[in-house]
């Protein structure tokens, strides 16, 4: 006799495989893009698709693909709502039309098991709107925000459905770094405000790992940081965990293998290429030699596959 397997299975098992950086800034905005393997290994540059734009983000969607979207561009408007969709190859769409408000700085992350949710920003001032990003990567209009306005913050899944979004920075109002953190439930509902843990940043990156734990890294408070605060499967963010690696801001990271992360590019007193594996066991390591790579920053990054 057969097992019976739970319809949302395949999704699940097929998943976080691989990864994907993409787009950026080395004072030229970028749209290239550099694949993950299921081992980590990081490819060489990938000929860009669509409009070159920096201070973007990512998220995973559809149980297996990836969507990048907002940031900012070279023409009006230069705050974007564009989106490009990555299949489950890893191969980059041309730009869709956006929806919802153009903005950067913002963050992203799958919930629900199979979709997305772009938050928060900056457009000529803070915002903390949201746009769900439905299993077939369509993004929806802008749905009202909760918690704190910020921007430069970082998002990832944890326990298997629902999200966070935590840190950034709420210029100009004091404090400016913040390290609260937002729960997003896995119908794509964002919590109130909870009250931060670690040190308060921005800049910095965040991804999934284990399965179901996530984890926020780097960034800055004014001197590069390369700490990080590993997320419980409950959603409830660690003290900080001593930095490993190149301190650096306006990083990338994404989930792969199943259950690894990778942070990755970055700036620190220069563009950076380094790049940093986290185990299925949420331990950062060393840094890896530079890729083959463009250094860039303002770089973001999903799973698929």
């Amino acid at each position: 006799m057969f097992p019976i397997i739970p319809a949302n299975s395949v999704a699940e098992e097929a998943g976080n495989q691989e990864g994907i950086f993409g787009y950026g800034d080395i004072s030229t905005l970028l749209s290239m893009t550099n694949l993950v393997s299921n081992a980590g290994v990081v490819s060489s540059d990938v000929t860009g698709v669509g409009t070159a734009r920096s201070q973007l983000a990512a998220c995973e969607y559809g149980g297996d693909k990836g969507i990048f979207g907002f940031g900012s561009q070279n023409a009006a408007p230069y705050r974007t709502s564009m989106t490009n969709l990555v299949s489950n190859a890893g191969v980059v769409g041309t730009d869709v039309t956006g929806v919802g408000t153009g903005r950067t700085s913002s963050a992203a992350c799958s919930y629900g098991e199979d979709k997305g949710i772009f938050g928060y920003g900056y457009t000529n001032t803070n915002v903390s709107m949201t746009n769900l990003v439905s299993n077939v990567g369509v993004v929806s209009s802008d749905v009202t925000g909760v918690g704190i306005v910020r921007y430069g913050l970082a998002a990832c899944e944890y326990g298997e459905d629902k999200g966070i979004f935590g840190y950034g920075n709420q210029h100009p109002v004091s404090p400016r770094d913040l390290s609260l953190t937002n729960l997003v439930s896995n119908a794509g509902v964002v919590a109130t405000d909870t009250t931060g843990v670690g040190t308060a940043r921005r800049s910095l990156r965040a991804c999934s790992y284990g399965g179901d734990k996530g984890i926020f890294g780097y960034g800055t408070t004014g001197s590069l940081s390369s700490l990080t605060n590993l997320v419980s499967n409950s959603g409830v963010v660690a003290t900080d965990t001593t930095g490993v690696g190149t301190a650096r801001r306006a990083l990338g990271a994404c989930e792969y293998g199943g259950d690894k992360g990778i942070f990755g590019y970055g700036h620190t007193a220069s563009y950076s290429a380094v790049t940093n594996l986290v185990s299925n066991v949420g331990v950062v390591a060393s840094d890896q030699a530079a890729t083959t790579g463009t250094a860039r920053y303002n770089i973001t990054a999903c799973s698929f596959n």
